[in-house]
């Protein structure tokens, strides 16, 4: 009777080592950071179009069409914003984006309207509804790189599909500026997207 007792004495504390062990590599691989994709160059200095970019964070979709805009909106589509998995645990711990951060954009027009403001009527409703994709943009943050522009990097991968496999930097008075004038929080729109607004 006794040996068996200390033979479940013993299986139990096996028991609760192991899982003490186990919950301590769990917590330690939860605070790992994850490894960041970072931007990709050619030879020539064009940014490569970001691989995977739809497994990333998506942060939101502003759309300002064309019906609410006298006909000609600067920026049509929907704006399906993504950031960096890796850069995006960075920016929740310490509030700021780290060097190297990517922005992904990718545009996606409406479904062609029915009423004069561009809206039409789904079963849900009626609204913007969201259509074919129309090429990307892509924002990256390299304080060196891109000192002229505020320390970000602004590309288009076209206003179409497909998308460009490589794009060219964008100068300071196509998309710099504007960001510097209006952004919040270093050249980001963080005042639309709620989940990078701290």
């Amino acid at each position: 009777m006794r040996i068996s007792l200390l033979i479940a004495t013993a299986v139990s504390g096996a028991l609760v080592m192991t899982a003490a062990f186990a919950q301590s590599l769990s917590n330690d691989a939860s605070t790992q950071t994850k490894k960041r994709y970072l931007p990709e160059y050619t030879e020539s200095g064009e940014l490569v179009l970001p691989k995977n970019f739809n497994e990333w964070i998506f942060v939101g979709s502003p759309l300002t069409p064309n019906g609410l805009n006298g006909g000609k909106a600067n920026f049509p589509e929907f704006h399906n914003v993504y950031i960096e998995p890796g850069s995006y645990e960075i920016y929740k711990k310490t509030g700021e984006f780290p060097e190297e951060t990517i922005f992904f954009k990718e545009l996606q027009l409406t479904i062609p309207g029915e009423n004069p403001d561009g809206s039409r009527t789904e079963a849900s409703g009626r609204g913007y509804f969201p259509g074919k994709l129309n090429g990307a943009d892509v924002t990256v943050k390299d304080s060196k790189r891109y000192a002229d522009t505020g320390g970000w990097g602004y590309f288009n991968f076209n206003h179409h599909e497909p998308k460009a496999a490589t794009a060219k930097v964008k100068p300071n008075a196509e998309c710099a500026f504007c960001h510097i004038a209006s952004a919040k929080k270093d050249d980001v729109w963080t005042q639309f997207y709620p989940l990078l607004d701290q």
